[in-house]
């Protein structure tokens, strides 16, 4: 297997992009039988979800083309991928996405269209337990100045944080995924 062709994922099992490497060009489901770790990544082309888990499930990680020669890189808590997801967006238009202070779609609203590195500045509270992206892909993470886990968001409406794979309200920052 070569590691050198041009496509859209390499995942690499040791850093610095050595060891047994596996190529990928779409969603997979289950990567456990293609290896057993992964320490650094290289993406060619795409924006990617990675997970934690199989189908599609735990700690979500959203890379952009780039190298990561170690799972600190993208954030990882581990270097544990399960599964992986790719998607495009091809409009130029508006990102827009409402935060609500309750579930629901309840409670104080707010509506923004640009990256917000603290949501206790501009919100009551850090915790948002519901949200509507109206436009736009979006990533919401748990701490201030986009760190912690991280939640991809597509457009359509989250009723409550556990619809996109939080198990708590509290959001510290979110961004635009506008690298495609």
């Amino acid at each position: 297997m070569s590691c050198f062709r041009l496509i859209s994922i390499i995942f690499y099992e040791d850093r610095n992009f050595q060891g047994r490497c596996y190529e990928c060009d779409s969603d997979c489901p289950d990567m456990h039988p293609h290896f057993s770790r992964c320490n650094s990544i290289k993406v060619e082309s795409g924006c990617w979800v990675l997970y934690e888990k199989p189908n599609y499930g735990g700690y979500q990680y959203v890379l952009t083309r780039g190298e990561y020669p170690d799972y600190q890189r993208w954030m990882g808590y581990n270097d544990t991928i399960r599964s992986c997801r790719t998607f495009s967006y091809t409009s130029e238009g508006p990102y827009r996405l409402r935060i609500y202070e309750r579930l629901n779609f309840q409670g104080q609203m707010m509506e923004f269209s640009e990256d917000c590195e603290s949501v206790q500045d501009h919100f009551r509270s850090r915790d948002i337990y519901s949200c509507n992206v109206m436009d736009g892909y979006w990533t919401l993470y748990e701490h201030a100045n986009y760190r912690g886990r991280q939640y991809f968001l597509r457009p359509g409406e989250y009723r409550k944080f556990s619809e996109w794979g939080a198990t708590c309200a509290a959001t510290g920052s979110f961004r635009r995924v506008t690298e495609f």
